[in-house]
């Protein structure tokens, strides 16, 4: 690859010898104009296809090997903005190949920046994958294997506070820090927002939320659910009117965030509850969508429209303040779809839902947008976590984790300027229940080995080439038995290193007949 030109660091941004804009974008015009860009066709998808999933006859994409990547620490540190998504369908975007859902604003990330095609996250549902992504850490090493329940006065239903979270690592490199939306990760003082790093927190503690405030009250039997989904609205822990849209609100706050603190480094975490049930959305966005004839397909799609229209309120907010240029912004979903008896997703063309270790289950739309840095149209075939967005962040902020507590992720920087070697040998694992639940699976390369069932009923290991059949339909471990072998190893070793999950996702109550 052709060398590529930086601009050196200077003391200050005063100094006369700071480079200017125009002289940064200068520079990166003439390294695009030197680099040679390699492209290939990809034929289309040989799988059958949900309804609602039109993928591109053909797509062109930019080898991995060839990322262009034109950032370096001599450039000023990047703001980092990571939108997660709740329960959003794997196809239920438009850079995914959705048709009956506009999603502009969510395509723009793909579009002016790198989509991830084998992105993961670490768990199969909402609370672990979080505590994953905000420690850097597989969550089974600290025992967040489940979902909390909500119980505001319960100091061991939690992200373990013995973990030192991202926020707290980025204030202490100098970035102003804030969360917006859905937390998740216990509801005690002491597992708070604002105790773990964050400055700045708008939301709610909870897994969920009703959307509207005439839906916004707890009737009849009070469950746990009921009064979790009805908790006030927070900010820096002074309770707040519910006076509008969910999901307006969220992103009016995020906004907001971006608009107080464009002149200096931040760290903004945008967590929407959108659009995991309960299924609701205003007359404005349903009007919108008049194509969609199916009810709850459209209430889905009119939820997901919101959703996209904050992303592009954020955008805006970015454009307006000069700072769009070095900002990440990260977009991915919590989990896989929920099956359709739940909400009308579409995770075609891969097998499983949400609490799968199916691809369906753990392989999410996956962006980054970096406009000083990435090329626009970018395609990442290797395998990425959402572990690794830790590592990257602390890269590029020139912060380092907290002693004792080495990242699981990889930073994705060497990836982005085409260095493949740490990623085409690595492993990533997942496990759901404890170590003897006989729910886990991993991946290396292309291949993946799935195990199913129940302690007292364990299924066969499975074996699938994804490069050959992402959608996990022909079980190859009888005609491989030294693969399932060797990965069966991988997988005892990582699971010796884990700790047994210290609570477990509340129960629904069933109705009695």
């Amino acid at each position: 690859m052709a060398a590529v030109l930086s601009v050196p660091r200077v003391a200050s941004r005063e100094s006369s010898l700071f480079p200017t804009r125009d002289l940064r974008l200068a520079v990166r015009r003439l390294n695009n104009a030197r680099r040679p860009l390699d492209r290939r066709r990809v034929s289309p998808y040989p799988f059958r296809m949900h309804a609602h999933f039109r993928p591109p006859i053909s797509v062109l994409l930019l080898t991995s090997s060839l990322l262009p990547l034109t950032f370096s620490l001599a450039s000023p540190r990047p703001n980092i903005i990571v939108i997660v998504a709740d329960d959003l369908g794997y196809a239920d975007v438009g850079f995914n190949g959705c048709k009956d859902i506009p999603t502009p604003n969510i395509d723009s990330l793909a579009q002016g920046g790198a989509r991830f095609s084998n992105g993961y996250v670490s768990h199969a549902y909402c609370s672990p994958t979080r505590a994953g992504l905000l420690s850097g850490r597989y969550q089974q090493r600290f025992g967040h294997e489940a979902n909390p329940t909500y119980l505001p006065e319960d100091t061991q239903v939690g992200l373990p506070v013995t973990e030192t979270l991202l926020p707290k690592l980025l204030a202490d490199a100098g970035y102003a820090t804030g969360a917006v939306g859905k937390w998740h990760l216990g509801a005690a003082t002491c597992f708070r927002p604002e105790a773990r790093g964050f400055a700045e927190y708008y939301g709610f503690l909870g897994g969920g939320h009703q959307y509207l405030p005439q839906t916004n009250k707890v009737t009849g039997a009070v469950a746990d659910w009921k009064v979790e989904y009805a908790a006030p609205l927070l900010k820096n822990g002074v309770e707040q009117p519910f006076d509008g849209y969910m999901t307006d609100l969220l992103s009016r706050e995020a906004a907001a965030f971006v608009d107080r603190h464009k002149a200096a480094p931040f760290f903004l975490y945008l967590a929407y509850n959108a659009v995991h049930t309960p299924l609701q959305a205003p007359e404005k966005y349903l009007a919108r969508l008049p194509h969609i004839a199916d009810p709850r397909r459209r209430t889905y799609a009119a939820m997901t429209v919101a959703m996209d229209d904050g992303v592009g309120q954020v955008l805006a907010a970015l454009r307006a303040g000069g700072i769009e240029q070095n900002t990440q912004v990260w977009f991915f979903s919590d989990n896989g779809g929920p099956p359709t008896n739940v909400a009308p997703t579409c995770n075609a063309p891969l097998r499983g839902h949400k609490g799968s270790l199916y691809e369906g289950g753990i392989r999410v739309p996956f962006v980054l947008r970096w406009p000083a840095a990435v090329k626009p149209g970018t395609v990442v075939d290797a395998p990425v976590i959402s572990l690794d967005l830790f590592a990257t962040a602390l890269a590029v902020a020139e912060a380092k984790p907290a002693p004792g507590k080495a990242p699981d992720g990889l930073s994705l920087l060497p990836l982005l300027k085409g260095d493949a070697s740490a990623f085409d040998t690595r492993v990533l694992h997942w496990r759901d229940g404890g170590s003897k639940a006989n729910k886990w699976a991993l991946r290396q390369g292309p291949w993946k080995l799935v195990r199913t069932g129940t302690p007292e009923q364990p299924q066969p290991l499975e074996l699938y080439d994804l490069a050959a059949d992402v959608g996990e339909t022909r079980d190859l471990a009888a005609e491989r038995p030294e693969t399932v072998a060797r990965l069966q190893k991988l997988h005892d070793a990582w699971n010796a290193e884990l700790v047994e999950p210290l609570f477990q996702s509340p129960r629904p109550v069933r109705k009695k007949r």
